[in-house]
């Protein structure tokens, strides 16, 4: 049985995924709401010059509107992903980690909205995408943005070698550069000189 405090810490940990996944959540279903409000499809609307521009585009496929026929599939695939992410949850005991899946969370789940209640229908709803970077080949959204630096963060936090517990795995200890391939060091040279 988990210690008392144990528990709290991984309570205080769930609550700081639950807290992320609702602010990429809201973030990314507001600005959706207020793109099809207030712009066209496919108007270019300058934010930062030619740098960021906001266009409106919906995406019946996946990243860079590919396999637009099986947007069903990304549907499944979307919500078998966030079925594993709740189940796994309950496991993680890093703030770290946390915020890795709490932004996993709230993208995919942001994403799977749009494919099961907008149109053309259930299950094969069209993503909502308007942010355009200048020599970036796809138009994208916050939900996007925010599953793309969980990935980010989870090779920082891999790098780091931090786990799920919150736990480091210790570096492992340098060799000698003059180390043999048996990782003894090499012997001194010999500096005597033949008798003979």
């Amino acid at each position: 049985m988990p210690a008392p405090s144990a528990r709290r810490g991984g309570s205080k940990v769930l609550l700081l995924l639950v807290l992320v996944a609702a602010a990429v959540y809201a973030a990314d279903q507001l600005s959706k709401v207020w793109v099809v409000a207030n712009l066209e499809e496919y108007e270019a609307v300058p934010v930062l010059g030619d740098v960021l521009q906001f266009v409106f585009v919906r995406n019946p496929g996946a990243a860079f509107s590919l396999a637009s026929a099986y947007t069903w599939v990304f549907t499944i695939i979307a919500a078998s992903v966030l079925v594993f992410l709740l189940w796994f949850a309950r496991r993680i005991r890093s703030a770290g980690w946390a915020v890795l899946f709490g932004m996993l969370l709230g993208g995919t789940l942001g994403n799977l909205t749009d494919r099961l209640l907008r149109e053309p229908g259930f299950g094969v709803g069209h993503v909502i995408d308007f942010l355009s970077l200048w020599m970036f080949p796809a138009i994208f959204n916050i939900a996007d943005v925010a599953i793309v630096s969980s990935m980010g963060l989870f090779v920082i936090l891999t790098l780091r070698g931090i786990g799920l517990d919150g736990s480091r795995t210790p570096a492992a200890p340098r060799r000698s550069r003059r180390a043999d391939p048996d990782g003894a060091p090499d012997s001194a040279p010999n500096t005597t000189t033949d008798p003979s």
